[in-house]
């Protein structure tokens, strides 16, 4: 089949998006390829295309496990095989995939980063036949980037095991330093970037300072109607802004990655119904959430770096029809989020503490654990060695950026059965064991594949089936799992540690005090970037993201609150840049009354020059002294 056939068939669109076809292209000519398309640009089709197109298996590094179980959940949809391999599963089921991987028709596997790093990954690898590496959040690679995981660093060590095989790399936010490290770390034989700008012509930016940020969300929402989110710092303020929205007549709910996955999801599927209009959330919700109707997103907290914010308030307007991008923040929020940075940093001592509890709390010897996972309630952890939540979830992060722990949030992950005893084998114990025949046959009328594969199965249901409680159906699972004629996992939604590596005394715990401050400046610098564009007021608020992002020959937006200002004092951009161009120079020597200036513009309209004055004086572009002069600020 051809791409278009290809399209057509399995998601039923008769084009590509601009420059889907020309990255697809370019692996399918076998060339390492990077694309930087914005939020809901079509990244995911650049990678699933081409692994169609071409006999063998695409590998697609993702770092979030409900994204990828996502992903193939909607691939499967289609008819398209793949698969998923991610902490909480079986070893048992890990085999199975990969060996459909080698021998079987599976045309994309999504891994961690994690995962790849395992030798049984890499053994695996070099019997599949492997026709791209697809590597997404690749600015996860990058030791600048916003979000950098250690692992994605040893994605390049396995380009020898697949020789000849393309990288794609693809994200929605990198500067200019992270799109050449990224090509630098992933090992491009030359450089070749693909990238749509970033510019979002619907998309209108706006930032109020605001010290009753409530009334004003209010009255945001009720004037701009369709679907939004309001993003907040904490999962206690979900709650009371989504209970203050429905108190004001807006239909609202609130999503954290607190709730129990079944809440989550429930959440999710009403506001994506618009069963409820708003969503009121942490940043854990919106990654890979495809609504192209959202009309509004606001922050009502300062997000932690520019990265972060373009990304969420690219979730809004993806229909390419009119929406908002609105913040709003106070003085305080500054303060508060310099100190939530440096909470973010705990001291060395005190991340060494958090892991030495860690190992004690799971029972887990020096020298093992590496790959273990284990269910793990933070709660419950910090209460019993006293240490604040806070910390103890910052000290994991920081730990899993040092690619020595993991920690993932709760996701479902139903009850699984494989009987993996031959028919011989089974038989003989039916016999011997008369007490479990009904059972298992049961099971194998019940469930097709039970034989050959893992099957979600519902413990309730089978006993319903069976004649037998759930308690019943439980144990006999465990004891035919202890017999190792089964493999048996229990659903579970609790969160979970994976241990990237055996666990280490804490006194050999490898964390560079050089590489910890490097971290931190950045991570400051990020967030002072985001501090600046909140406060500026002088430059239109798409080309301020835009030059953050590398772009810096672009026009005014004409629609974010500062083009807005700028648009009230009834010039055109043409004439207003003139006449800036005419004044600023003398400007920046000495001062000069108004008179002056407008000689020097002469012969452009003397109300224009005035009303550009003002506007340069309105926002702090001119200061003007007690003699009334005139002088440029910078």
């Amino acid at each position: 089949m051809t791409l278009h056939q290809i399209l057509l068939k399995y998601w039923g669109y008769s084009s590509f998006r601009p420059l889907q076809e020309e990255i697809i292209q370019s692996v399918l000519d076998g060339k390492d390829t990077l694309a930087l398309l914005p939020t809901g640009g079509g990244k995911s089709l650049c990678f699933q295309v081409p692994a169609l197109a071409r006999e063998g298996i695409c590998i697609v590094i993702s770092p979030l496990i409900a994204l990828m179980k996502d992903q193939v959940d909607n691939l499967k949809k289609r008819g398209i095989p793949a698969a998923a391999l991610h902490s909480g599963m079986h070893p048992d089921e890990i085999d199975i995939i990969l060996g459909n991987c080698r021998y079987g028709n599976t045309k994309l596997l999504y891994i961690s980063p994690e995962r790849l790093a395992t030798e049984k990954m890499r053994e695996s690898l070099k019997q599949m036949n492997v026709n791209l590496l697809a590597v997404d959040e690749a600015h996860c690679v990058s030791q600048w980037g916003h979000d950098f995981r250690p692992p994605y660093l040893q994605i390049a060590n396995i380009r020898s095991m697949i020789p000849g095989t393309p990288v794609l790399a693809l994200t929605a936010t990198a500067t200019p330093g992270v799109v050449k490290e990224i090509q630098q770390k992933l090992e491009f034989k030359k450089e070749n970037v693909f990238q749509k700008s970033f510019e979002r012509r619907n998309l209108s930016y706006l930032v109020f300072r605001e010290e009753d940020k409530l009334k004003r969300l209010v009255t945001i929402i009720s004037k701009v109607k369709g679907p939004g989110i309001v993003y907040v710092r904490n999962r206690r303020q979900t709650k009371e802004i989504a209970e203050h929205l429905r108190k004001n007549k807006i239909s609202a709910d609130f999503y954290h990655a607190g709730l129990d996955p079944k809440t989550r999801e429930a959440r999710q599927s009403a506001w994506i119904n618009e069963e409820n209009r708003i969503i009121v959330s942490t940043n854990a919700f919106g990654m890979g959430i495809d609504k192209p109707n959202v009309r509004l997103v606001i922050h009502i907290d300062l997000p932690d770096s520019l990265e972060a914010y373009f990304q969420e308030a690219g979730r809004a307007g993806r229909d390419e029809k009119r929406a908002y991008a609105v913040m709003l923040y106070e003085t305080a929020d500054i303060l508060d989020s310099r100190h939530n940075l440096h909470l973010s940093f705990p001291g060395l001592q005190m991340i060494r503490d958090v892991y030495q509890a860690l190992g004690n709390f799971l029972q887990l010897p020096v020298g093992m654990g590496k790959d273990a996972r284990f269910d793990f309630d933070l709660a419950e952890f910090a209460g019993q060695y006293n240490f604040q939540p806070v910390i103890v979830f910052n000290c994991l992060r920081f730990l899993e950026k040092e690619g020595f722990v993991m920690l993932t949030e709760g996701i479902h992950h139903p009850s699984k059965v494989f009987i993996k005893a031959g028919k011989e084998e089974l038989y003989r114990f039916q016999v011997e064991h008369e007490a479990f025949d009904h059972f298992i046959k049961t099971m194998l009328r019940s469930y097709g594949g039970v034989l050959s594969g893992f099957i979600i199965f519902n413990e309730a249901e089978l006993g319903r089936r069976a004649g037998l409680s759930v308690e019943k159906v439980i144990s006999n699972l465990q004891y035919l799992a202890k017999l190792q004629l089964l493999d048996y996992i229990r659903q579970t939604d609790k969160p979970q540690i994976v241990f990237i590596r055996e666990r280490l005394d804490a006194r050999d715990l490898s964390i560079s005090p050089e590489h910890y401050k490097d971290r931190l400046k950045d991570a400051e610098k990020r967030l002072e970037n985001m501090i600046s564009y909140a406060e500026a007021i002088n430059k239109c608020r798409s080309q301020a993201l835009l030059a953050y992002f590398g772009e810096t020959c672009t026009k005014r937006c004409g629609t974010c609150d500062v083009c807005i200002e700028r648009n009230k004092i009834s010039l055109n951009e043409i004439e207003f840049d003139n006449i800036v161009d005419l004044i600023k120079p003398i400007l920046k020597t000495r001062p000069c009354s108004i008179a002056e200036l407008v000689n020097t513009a002469d012969p452009v309209d003397e109300d224009k020059v005035i009303r550009t004055v003002q506007w340069l004086v309105d926002n702090e572009k001119i200061l003007v002294d007690e003699e009334r002069k005139y002088r440029w600020r910078w």
